[in-house]
């Protein structure tokens, strides 16, 4: 399978974002609370290693903020990191969490 296969879907039912091969499955939980989409975990099993996965969650994630005017609050750890080093980002993430994503 080629890495382009691996596609995003939004699980409304668990509240996650999810790429699934084989029998794994990664995902980004996502909670919607008012005008704010809070990122709290991700999960990307070994099989997914070097395939850029993660990245594709956030950016489906980001994605679905941007198209529905949400304010990003990053509290996973790789969520945090992979807006943190993109400036570009930092304007989705809500002023209250901005102070944190300064990168030296």
């Amino acid at each position: 399978m080629a890495d382009d296969d691996l596609t995003v879907i939004m699980n409304t039912d668990t509240h996650r974002f999810e790429v699934t091969l084989g029998a794994e499955t990664a995902f980004a939980e996502y909670k919607l609370a008012g005008d704010s989409i809070i990122f709290p975990h991700t999960v990307v099993p070994e099989a997914f290693g070097g395939k850029g996965v993660g990245g594709k969650l956030v950016q489906a994630g980001l994605a679905y903020a941007r198209e529905h005017r949400l304010w990003v609050r990053p509290t996973c750890p790789f969520f945090h990191a992979y807006i943190a080093k993109r400036p570009e980002l930092h304007e989705l993430v809500h002023p209250d969490m901005r102070e944190g994503l300064a990168t030296p």
